[in-house]
């Protein structure tokens, strides 16, 4: 064995001058920058930057830690300035839902009002299984004085901030407080955000003091990394035991979700369905799996969906689940898999949903698993029954038949309906449009009545339906797909909870189209009041009458005027007619346009048909007012259907 030489004077230094030259001496905040700058996601070949661009609103927190290093570094993060810190997640969920999950953005605060104004971001991205990071300034990790300025004082605990209001809304929380822990702390963030399975809001909190202090980092960490992002295949067991599934069904039917388009198996649900004439629903993240004119595609299903695809629930015998997670809307609360002996066959990528309904897992990424499925039926030739193709298809082809005459207007110059408002619309765009929507009536609207052209076109954020998100999201989805017309649609009550972002997409130059739906109120849950009992109390934007409800005129908010003294270009549409022209000019405008119509009242119908499942909305078990009493009635016989699937 050669015995170790030892190690001289000039050796030292040489090693000592080597290791030296293998660090970087940079702040907390200039090192995280620098690392989120190199990056990558690759999926099937194809590389993209993990962490695109940065969101940051700039105080005490996070000025001279976070804001000095984007400066530092700003050939290599993009910044874009945002007005309030909620609408910058929206934005960057946005971005990361166009961009497939494969790039994200970074959001920055000051610690304070600043961090918990994220919360309601970040709940939005995790529930729907989106990335975007955090990075909220916190309070002193050394504490030289206590408390300082928005420091919440918890007498309990000198460890919590106002950040640790992020740690059920986030998929990974970490707190950096001490500059060697931050490499550890950012790869696992990396990791998270890049992992199909765990993706979701991802809040690293940095206190204002580490973020400013100076560390010898490896300079290794500021290597370029790429995280794969998996495509699991099905298990040969599972694989075998769904293809003895779907041959035993009389009666199947697809329920695709959003897992479809994060996976991008768009084309192979096609090419299924084209080989066994399965027919094809879809929940509203899973919109436009399939073209809206495929034959196999039944639209929407759930409390919003279709007559069509709700009644194929009603009597299937087994539904297949791509990517679902099977919320309350998707399975109207429980009522709509209605047929003795229904069974789930549940193809998602996370195990946890696999097995709900009591389904057989296919646990795989969507695009590989059903890749799978079609090449073992088919060599066995196996098709859906032709009594039953030819029953949906006919099914199909009379809810066309509902929606045209929904979107049918008798006379031009009359003031729109909102089933009316997008008609015009649907009878504008192409596949190259994309439409943005989250809360109100408008998504129930959509989820009924939109044809879906492309595999992006249809954007309604209905895990969390946040009313506010549309017009920052907009924005997110425009520059993540340049040069395509991006709509964001939104009632009066969702544009006065966030219109701020406006002068966002007026400074950076975003194209947006904003069409505001003015209807005096809150029209959904208007509605859903009267349903069960409420009598539309306090959902209406009126003065208050002599008795002191709220029944009295409209109020005179002009919020065309408003988006116009946010810098955008307003065009006021008061007819069909009139709307119908003012789309047209919004579409080829290459600045922020703004289309303002007022459609009928918060107490009238939308023009929409109704909903065709119910939704469990509970009402008053006792109560002296005739509406409560026979709103109870009609809950306690549909309350009686739901049941659980074993």
């Amino acid at each position: 064995m050669t015995e170790p030489r030892p190690t001289t004077r000039s050796a030292t230094r040489s090693v000592t001058r080597a290791a030296a030259k293998s660090t970087t001496r940079l702040t907390v905040a200039q090192a995280l920058v620098r690392f989120l700058a190199v990056q990558y996601t690759e999926r099937d070949g194809v590389r993209r930057r993990l962490i695109d661009a940065t969101w940051g609103i700039f105080g005490h927190g996070n000025v001279a830690g976070l804001g000095q290093a984007l400066l530092e570094y700003a050939d290599d993060m993009p910044y874009h300035q945002g007005r309030n810190e909620q609408a910058m997640v929206h934005a960057a969920v946005g971005f990361a839902r166009q961009s497939d999950r494969l790039s994200a953005q970074a959001v920055t605060t000051s610690v304070g009002p600043g961090a918990t104004n994220l919360v309601t971001g970040a709940a939005l991205a995790t529930v729907n299984r989106l990335p975007v990071l955090l990075l909220p300034g916190d309070v002193f990790a050394t504490r030289p004085a206590d408390p300082v300025l928005q420091q919440l004082e918890v007498p309990y605990a000198g460890d919590v901030s106002v950040n640790d209001c992020l740690r059920p809304v986030s998929r990974y929380f970490d707190r950096v407080t001490r500059p060697e822990a931050l490499v550890p702390a950012a790869l696992r963030a990396m990791r998270v955000l890049a992992d199909p399975l765990d993706t979701g809001a991802v809040t690293l909190a940095l206190p204002q003091d580490v973020q400013a202090e100076a560390h010898d980092w490896p300079e290794e960490f500021f290597a370029e990394r790429v995280w794969t992002v998996r495509r699991p295949v099905a298990d040969p067991q599972e694989l075998a035991a769904a293809v003895r599934a779907v041959r035993a069904a009389r009666r199947p039917l697809v329920v695709a979700g959003g897992g479809v388009h994060h996976s991008g198996a768009e084309d192979a649900l096609r090419d299924f369905a084209d080989l066994t004439r399965i027919p094809v629903a879809s929940t509203q993240a899973g919109k436009g799996s399939l073209a809206w004119d495929h034959p196999a595609d039944v639209g929407g299903i759930g409390h919003t969906g279709t007559a069509t695809a709700c009644e194929l629930a009603r009597t299937a015998d087994l539904v297949i689940g791509v990517g679902t997670r099977w919320t309350d809307f998707t399975t109207a609360s429980g009522t709509l898999f209605a047929a003795p002996g229904v069974r789930f066959l549940n193809v998602n990528i996370a195990p946890s949903d696999g097995h709900k309904l009591a389904g057989r897992p296919l646990v795989a990424d969507a695009r590989t698993a059903l890749e799978a499925l079609t090449a073992a039926l088919a060599p066995l030739g196996h098709r859906a029954d032709p009594a039953y193709v030819t029953e949906y298809t006919d099914d199909k082809e009379r809810w066309e038949h509902r929606v045209d005459a929904a979107f049918e207007t008798e006379d031009p110059y009359t003031r729109p309906t909102q089933a009316q408002v997008l008609g015009v619309l649907d009878q504008l765009v192409t596949g190259d449009d994309i439409v943005v929507n989250a809360a109100g009536s408008l998504p129930g609207d959509l989820h009924r009545l939109w044809r879906a052209r492309s595999r992006d076109q249809y954007h309604v954020e209905y895990g969390y339906s946040c009313m506010g998100y549309e017009i920052p999201a907009a924005i997110g989805v425009g520059l993540a797909a340049p040069g395509r017309p991006v709509w964001a649609l939104v009632g009066d009550g969702t544009y006065l909870m966030m219109p701020t972002e406006i002068v966002t997409a007026v400074q950076e130059g975003v194209p947006i189209k904003v069409v505001i739906l003015q209807n005096h109120g809150y029209a959904s849950i208007g509605g859903l009041s009267e349903t069960v009992g409420a009598e539309r109390f306090a959902t209406a934007y009126r003065h208050r009458s002599e008795d002191g409800t709220y029944t009295g005129r409209p109020l005179p908010v002009d919020l065309a005027a408003n988006a116009a003294s946010l810098g955008m270009r307003v065009l006021r549409a008061k007819t069909v007619d009139d709307l119908r022209t003012a789309l047209a000019e919004a579409r080829a405008a290459d600045t922020p346009t703004c289309v303002y119509v007022e459609t009928e009242t918060a107490d009238t119908l939308s023009g929409a048909p109704p909903a065709q499942a119910w939704w469990d909305v509970p009402v008053a078990e006792t109560a002296t007012r005739p509406s409560a009493v026979r709103a109870r009635a009609l809950y306690e016989r549909l309350a009686s259907t739901r049941r659980r699937h074993l």
